[in-house]
């Protein structure tokens, strides 16, 4: 199969936020969305509300849509319509968390897709089962110690052993709601009174990794493929946290051994659940988070090394499809 030509042509709906908010030079959705165009599928548009059930049938209220590569006009929508989820081949989920019940909902009904015939990307039962900070527990062996409670007195306990932590929420993205704490913090119970909703919500907390001075490194994962360059992302002076959403520069680097290793033991597995485009994060070679709901970064991995991962997620999903 050439770079441009398919022998079938496929119907994808994408479903995302709003495309008149995607940060154009820097959207992996809309890459996807180029590469899908550019050979030869259909692409039609919405947000997780505009799925609906009738009688046991998922419907869409879904609209047409081209893009282009013009960061001025760089999309077009048509009107929109009702269509049956029998309408399309494929479903690309990339819908930004955070996980709430609404993402929640938006997958039950997309298991409804995938008994219809219609291939999901990522699977919506895989996405629910593996919830992007507890998933990385399952190798724990890779990771830096961790813990995940709602309870301060192990989160205090965990603190005067490790002295210098990182605590987070379960369901967040881009570095939201991320805090250092050392042993002597003079904030520790009012920010775990904050993040664990006074002891009623669990959350992750994780040794601290001064290896973040070199960067949050996003592994991706293209259908048990290890893309061969990782994302180092690299946080600006005086800020702990590498995402790029809070404020953290990109810069791409080849894996090393140690990150490729951590990520031949990853891959396989989340090609197993159905998850065909995975975010895995390492700092030091230790995994952080495995993201599996609309993982980044592609953008400017290709810009800075000359790839095509969303034209090899696209294949990925006509190889599927055979």
């Amino acid at each position: 199969m050439s770079s441009t030509d398919t022998s079938t042509s496929l119907h994808i709906l994408v479903i995302m936020d709003p495309i008149e908010r995607v940060n154009y030079k820097k959207d992996t959705t809309l890459a996807m969305m180029w590469s899908a165009q550019d050979r030869a599928h259909t692409l039609s548009y919405c947000q997780i509300h505009d799925l609906w059930l009738d009688r046991g049938q998922l419907m869409i209220d879904a609209q047409p849509v081209t893009v282009r590569r013009d960061p001025n006009d760089f999309y077009t929508l048509g009107k929109k319509a009702t269509a049956s989820v029998k309408d399309f081949d494929v479903i690309l989920m990339r819908k930004d968390p955070p996980f709430d019940m609404r993402f929640i909902y938006a997958t039950y009904m997309l298991d409804h897709a995938k008994a219809s015939g219609v291939l999901v990307v990522n699977d919506p039962q895989a996405i629910r089962d593996c919830n992007e900070k507890l998933f990385a527990t399952w190798f724990s062996e890779h990771m830096s110690p961790t813990i995940v409670t709602s309870k301060q007195t192990h989160i205090r306990k965990f603190i005067a052993e490790q002295q210098d932590v990182i605590v987070k929420p379960l369901d967040g993205m881009g570095g939201t709601g991320i805090f250092r704490l050392t042993a002597d913090s003079p904030n520790i119970g009012v920010t775990l009174e904050i993040l664990t909703e006074l002891e009623t919500l669990p959350i992750m907390a994780q040794r601290y990794l001064p290896e973040i001075a070199e960067g949050d490194k996003r592994v991706l994962i293209v259908d048990g493929d290890i893309v061969p360059y990782s994302l180092a992302r690299i946080p600006t002076k005086g800020e702990t946290r590498g995402n790029l959403a809070a404020g953290g520069n990109g810069v791409a680097m080849a894996l090393t051994e140690a990150e490729r290793h951590v990520a031949q033991i990853v891959a396989p597995i989340v090609k197993q659940k159905g998850l065909m485009f995975v975010g895995l994060d390492l700092i030091g070679g230790r995994i952080t988070e495995i993201n599996v709901t609309s993982p980044t970064c592609v953008r400017e991995i290709d810009d800075q090394c000359g790839t095509d991962i969303a034209t090899d997620f696209i294949i990925a999903i006509e190889n599927k499809l055979k």
